[in-house]
């Protein structure tokens, strides 16, 4: 496997990890008293934001990825659903070479 398909797919848990983190695992905790579902899910997301940004440098160096694609790509990691179109992006990226 690729470090691109390996990107992609960090891109797309890492994204479902923060909608579950921010939409369900918070309301769970401020609202329901259940600190837990933050910890956990807290915990896996920061493990995949991590894996994000290392496959996103590797990808950058391996893929000669422009700054402004890189950091864009970086960007979206901190916004709710972007990761997704970060998937979307690097398909299109695949499709348009192959």
């Amino acid at each position: 496997m690729d470090t691109s398909t390996t990107f992609r797919k960090i891109a797309v848990a890492e994204g479902v990890s923060y909608i579950l983190l921010v939409f369900v695992a918070m309301p769970l905790k401020y609202w329901a008293g259940i600190p837990e579902a933050v910890k956990y899910t807290g915990w896996a997301h920061g493990i995949l934001f991590m894996l994000y940004i290392v496959l996103l440098i590797m990808a950058w160096m391996e893929y000669k990825w422009a700054f402004k694609k890189t950091a864009l790509f970086g960007l979206a990691s901190l916004v709710p659903f972007a990761p997704f179109w970060v998937d979307k992006k690097l398909k299109e990226d695949n499709s348009n070479k192959s």
